[in-house]
């Protein structure tokens, strides 16, 4: 069984288990997509909140994610990613709820979302964002589920892997998609799979997700992404703000 297999039957589980969070005061946050767009000069960059992985195991388990959080802020992050897969990936929902009150900038929900509870209880720990993967799911559930979604208020990206991933996102009507260089099957990273599938720019945005260590790598993917997510190089730099601030590029 690989790893996505692994982590959606898990997932099925615990959606079944779910329990309710209580609903927070809800911060008006910027949107993320006119952020991007209305600064196309730089790439973005979504600090995540990562303390482990399947892959790498624990990554920083004792990291302070609300210092770790307003560093993010401090620094320059157009968002804030935060895991909140307990079995995988050492998240909770709490974490989400508690990072979502001390930031202002938008707040990305990141778990695999199979099921609309957890698009309400995303929304009610304080997320502006919610992530949907399309190897997740059928593309009719896809669609249903980022309606949903927006119909909530709440911004989606939505991730793909290969360029038949890539059209049904276009397809469903995403605005915000996303590259992810981790292969989901093997979790094996390459940045040339976000080069393989640059698009041209135009209504959508484009994030290009995982394997990012230097401005260099960045580099290699500015001209046709406006923004990247990083996080386990920012859970391990000595001086993450430097690092944000390194890895947020000028774009051509």
């Amino acid at each position: 069984m690989d790893f996505l297999e692994k982590i959606l039957k898990e997932k099925a589980n615990e959606v079944n288990n779910l329990t309710p969070v209580e609903k927070r005061v809800e911060k008006q946050r910027p949107s993320f997509y006119q952020a991007v767009k209305g600064n196309p000069k730089k790439v973005h960059i979504i600090g995540e909140i990562k303390r482990a992985s399947p892959s790498k195991g624990l990554i920083n388990g004792t990291v302070d994610i609300l210092q770790q959080a307003k560093t993010y802020e401090t620094a320059g992050v157009s968002a804030i990613s935060v895991l909140t897969d307990p079995v995988f990936f050492n998240g909770t929902i709490h974490d989400l709820t508690a990072v979502a009150q001390v930031v202002d900038v938008p707040v990305l929900c990141k778990d695999f979302i199979i099921d609309e509870q957890q698009i309400v209880r995303a929304k009610q720990a304080g997320a502006s964002l919610i992530l949907l993967i399309v190897a997740t799911l059928p593309k009719v559930r896809l669609k249903e589920l980022h309606e949903y979604a927006t119909e909530l208020g709440l911004e989606v990206l939505v991730e793909t892997h290969d360029a038949q991933e890539l059209a049904t996102a276009k397809e469903i009507g995403a605005t915000i998609i996303g590259v992810n260089n981790r292969n989901l099957k093997t979790f094996q990273v390459s940045i040339q799979t976000s080069i393989d599938l640059s698009q041209p720019e135009g209504r959508c945005i484009y994030i290009s997700e995982s394997g990012f260590k230097t401005a260099q790598d960045v580099e290699k993917i500015s001209q046709n992404y406006q923004g990247i997510l990083v996080g386990e190089t920012l859970m391990r730099a000595g001086n993450v703000e430097e690092k944000v601030k390194e890895l947020q590029v000028s774009r051509r």
